[in-house]
């Protein structure tokens, strides 16, 4: 029988697939509240083409991806959950597990107006729908009334769960510690996806022989040949069909009087489910050119991860290629610790591709991490989410990074490119902790040093180096999104500077009033300290100038000098507790004046 056809909205015009103009399907929120780790409080996501879940152990991360593949399975039994799905493992019917979705659709995916939240600005359209569950087993499904502000308990949008499905982005889940068989599993359906993606485009191809754009090209002419063969199978069979009438209209006839049964079997419809190119289960065989050739389940877990990571790396490259990735259904990489089993150089490689899947336009990318190899924060399509613990034991969820709200220009893309180069442990700060600001290699290995001298009191600090006064300044528009306090320590420098023996205007005391710029609301609430050095680090806390050198100089000097250690520790210690005072050559400014004023004062 036909497929019936999703209700559709009568004011959505469909578009071009590839038309750039046209808004992208994708996932938009996704809110989860009382499943397993996750409490009362809900958990949002806002989801841009890529995000990234840090936080510790045991946190609630993989419940969040766990979330979105639960109701995607809504209406078979996976999608059913059990009773340690409930926190806890308690059900709480006036706590019910809630899963909430809103989904960006498009054209023939939409489903009727009243379903359909519109973008003014964007033309974007909104889909929202819930699954509640009160006890273990089925949810029940509501959506979003648009026209009534309201859930609508009786109906939802898109109707059977088979039907719905198609107009949301399918999950590919993968998780940290999957069986063998299910991590082959998850690469070979990959691959069949890039299989499939190939023999789309084949459709459109002409024939190859002639070129002919306006005949049939071979895919259609394979179709008209099984059609022809299915029309003349049942014409031959048509003697069988008609005693089979006669016998079951016999017996149909003796329980309901006037009524007969006729057999159609419907030869020319939905001809291309009737083809398979390959087989239903296909193997992945890897091993040594001559030699024997294994199936991926045994390989080694560094070898199944890095198969993973080709195949998506397939998908992606195929997908640009085509130009046409609004055609298809969405799709979304929920996985788990990316990193794990990879050699370094594997892991940079994978960060590449995880971060390059997206640019197709049809694939958007959830996963968790505790590597801050993982995140790449001078791109303009990654969010971070930092899920913790709360003291009830329930987990939380804030987004403490977006680039739509962080106002990176160009030439901070540039500044946070080139650090993410230089130190790809640079991102720590994201997983939590105390967080302090630096400019350069020397107050890095000054602190460094206090720090490892007692590591128990310093076990939670981050020490960031900007690498350039420039580079704090884009940093402090990462953090200001936070909500937690930082420290930032620099050198104040001097007005005027030498070049070739004739004064300037010194273009990095210039940057002294950008980075007051970027901080000065959360001075006056004491969430940020801003301390300078007068006029850098090592005359202050050394009492002379190095040109050369500059980290290892300090090392050493600490070693030896006890009043030097005295003074970076109680430096360390103010820019962590900002009710400490600071040592001399620390000055904690928030006017341009002042910094001159105490700088003028500490070299006259």
């Amino acid at each position: 029988m036909g497929k019936k056809k999703a209700e559709s909205s009568p004011d959505v015009v469909a578009k071009d697939a590839t038309d750039p103009s046209l808004p992208r399907p994708r996932l938009s929120k996704l809110t989860v509240r009382n499943f397993r780790a996750i409490g009362t409080e809900p958990v949002t996501v806002e989801l841009d083409d890529i995000v990234v879940l840090v936080g510790p152990n045991n946190s609630g991360k993989s419940s969040i991806l766990r979330a979105y593949e639960v109701v995607m399975q809504h209406g078979s039994k996976e999608g059913e959950l059990l009773q340690e799905d409930f926190p806890n493992s308690r059900v709480d019917e006036l706590n019910p597990i809630e899963i909430e979705l809103e989904t960006v659709v498009y054209d023939d995916k939409a489903p009727g107006a009243k379903w359909i939240r519109k973008d003014g600005t964007t033309g974007e359209m909104f889909v929202r729908e819930k699954w509640t569950w009160t006890q273990p087993g089925k949810p029940k499904k509501v959506g979003w009334d648009v026209a009534n502000d309201k859930w609508d308990e009786k109906e939802g949008p898109w109707g059977a769960p088979g039907v719905a499905q198609p107009g949301r982005p399918e999950p590919h889940r993968i998780q940290a510690f999957d069986s063998p068989e299910k991590q082959a599993e998850a690469v070979v359906k990959l691959l069949r996806e890039v299989l499939n993606e190939r023999i789309k485009g084949i459709q459109s191809q002409p024939t190859i022989e002639s070129g002919d754009t306006q005949g049939p090209n071979d895919y259609q002419r394979l179709l008209n040949s099984i059609s022809a063969f299915q029309k003349r199978v049942v014409q031959d069979a048509n003697e069988q069909i008609s005693k089979v009438e006669q016998d079951l209209n016999g017996l149909i006839g003796k329980v309901f009087p006037g009524h007969v049964v006729s057999f159609d079997a419907r030869p020319e419809e939905d001809v291309e489910s009737c083809l398979s190119f390959f087989k239903e289960t296909p193997q992945l065989l890897m091993g040594p050119v001559d030699g024997y050739k294994p199936t991926v389940d045994r390989q080694g877990s560094g070898a199944r991860r890095t198969l993973l990571w080709a195949a998506l790396r397939l998908l992606s490259e195929q997908a640009r290629a085509k130009k046409e990735a609004n055609a298809a259904r969405p799709h979304l990489l929920l996985m788990d610790e990316p990193e794990l089993c990879l050699h370094p150089n594997a892991v940079r490689e994978a960060c590449r591709v995880l971060y390059d899947l997206p640019k197709s336009g049809g694939w958007q990318v959830m996963v968790t991490t505790h590597s801050p190899v993982f995140i790449d924060f001078w791109r303009d399509n990654t969010s971070i989410v930092r899920v913790e613990r709360r003291s009830n034991g329930s987990a939380s969820g804030t987004t403490i990074y977006r680039p739509s709200k962080a106002r990176l220009t160009e030439n901070d893309r540039d500044c946070l490119k080139l650090l993410n180069l230089w130190d790809p442990y640079v991102a720590e700060f994201f997983f939590g902790g105390r967080t302090i600001v630096v400019e350069g290699d020397t107050e890095h290995t000054a602190f460094t040093y206090i720090m490892q001298k007692d590591p128990d009191r310093y076990k939670d600090v981050h020490v960031v180096r900007a690498r350039g006064k420039a580079t704090i300044c884009s940093l402090c528009k990462i953090l200001n999104q936070f909500g937690a306090p930082f420290a930032i320590l620099h050198d104040s420098d001097t007005p005027q500077a030498l070049r070739n023996g004739k004064p300037i205007a010194n273009p990095a005391w210039k940057q002294n009033s950008n980075i007051l710029a970027e901080v000065s609301p959360s001075l006056a609430s004491k969430r940020v300290r801003l301390v300078a050095s007068l006029p850098s680090f090592e005359p202050a806390y050394f009492g002379f100038d190095v040109s050369s050198d500059k980290p290892v100089i300090a090392w050493e000097h600490l070693k030896v000098d006890e009043a030097a250690r005295e003074k970076v520790t109680s430096l360390l210690d103010g820019l962590l507790d900002f009710s400490k005072p600071l040592p001399a050559g620390a000055l904690d400014w928030d006017d341009i004046s002042k910094l001159e004023t105490n700088l003028s004062s500490r070299t006259s």
